[in-house]
């Protein structure tokens, strides 16, 4: 992986950190409208997170392809990567 591990790393530990909270909130039975906002706020990182890992794929192993002269590959699985993010 090209991002840096560091950024990446300090996001996933905050995600995870939010989500066990949640977990707790919801043992407790806490108010749904809370719950989700803190359900958003994990996703919004995670997002941020795969936003960094796809940017340095692209910056770094994308470019590679291309400037090898054969970029079908990876272009095809960021194809694939678009479609999940569309479902």
């Amino acid at each position: 992986m090209k991002a840096d591990h560091a950024q990446v790393t300090r996001l996933l530990k905050t995600a995870r950190g939010q989500l066990d909270g949640i977990l707790k909130m919801v043992e407790e039975d806490r108010y749904c409208m809370d719950v989700s906002n803190q359900l958003m706020a994990t996703q919004s990182i995670l997002k941020k997170a795969n936003r960094m890992v796809l940017r340095a794929h692209m910056d770094c192993c994308v470019r590679e392809a291309i400037d090898s002269g054969d970029p079908g590959e990876k272009l095809e699985e960021l194809a694939a990567l678009l479609d999940k993010l569309a479902d």
